[in-house]
């Protein structure tokens, strides 16, 4: 029931038909300065969402001295793939370069967003999943790189683990075998995706095939969505869900399941 009709109804009860007019308009007056109050704050958290993933983001590809060109194109994509206005744009750029400065203090930008986000682990997950997206971006993650996400990760409540087998992911999902690299680098890439899935190479084929089903299931972007995934995020679900795909789909071929 709207503000405005509520606040009719009380002024009906003590106020009579001219009591019934003024509550009206005191409900819909009401009503309005709620919807002010909670855009205002929705725009807030997602200012300050945007401030926190971009500066991580900025500090994390400049870990390892130098934020390559192949770096910045990943982050472009990333626009791109959060659909971002070009005020959004602006913004998410001003971050990500104050997150390279010397003096950012990063353990403060991780808790703020862990603050922002209230230890949704749905969205703590994509988040992360962005932030090595950026830096797998020139084909490797440098070690500085990864103790640096391991650090992140733990702040947000996750372990080594869970970041070995997020850069496992991105690796079997979008690198390709160079011209020459021969079965040495087929097999590496065969080792990422049976990680990606949380499997190892000695597991039968209904093992894989459930491991597989089981993190489709917990990553599909409508079930997210139900724990609370905010809209402007599907896009990071939807390019989980098939990185998950094409790991499965290279176990599949080096093993011939149809």
């Amino acid at each position: 029931m709207s503000l405005s009709i509520i606040g009719a109804l009380i002024g009906l009860v003590f106020g009579g038909p001219g009591g019934l007019l003024l509550g009206a308009a005191i409900g819909y007056g009401a009503s309005w300065l709620l919807r002010r109050s909670l855009v205002g704050s929705l725009q807030v958290a997602q200012h300050q969402l945007m401030e926190s993933t971009f500066s991580i983001m900025g500090a994390l590809c400049k870990t390892d001295g130098v934020v390559t060109r192949s770096e910045i194109n990943t982050v472009e994509q990333i626009f791109n793939m959060l659909r971002l206005r070009d005020d959004q744009r602006a913004h998410a750029k001003s971050a990500f370069n104050r997150g390279k400065q010397p003096d950012f203090d990063l353990d403060n930008a991780v808790d703020s967003f862990a603050a922002i986000t209230r230890g949704r682990r749905p969205l703590l997950q994509l988040f992360l999943q962005l932030q090595c997206m950026a830096i797998i971006a020139d084909g490797e993650v440098h070690l500085a790189e990864h103790e640096m996400l391991v650090r992140i990760a733990r702040r947000l409540g996750f372990g080594e683990h869970d970041v070995r087998q997020l850069e496992a992911l991105l690796r079997a999902a979008t690198s390709r075998a160079a011209p020459g690299g021969g079965a040495q680098a087929s097999a590496s890439r065969l080792d990422d995706a049976y990680e990606a899935v949380g499997v190892t190479a000695s597991a039968t084929d209904s093992e894989i095939k459930r491991a597989y089903r089981k993190l489709i299931s917990q990553n599909h972007p409508d079930k997210l969505a139900s724990r609370g995934l905010p809209e402007s995020m599907r896009p990071v679900a939807e390019e989980r869900s098939r990185e998950l795909n094409k790991a499965y789909d290279l176990i599949k071929e080096s093993r011939g399941i149809v």
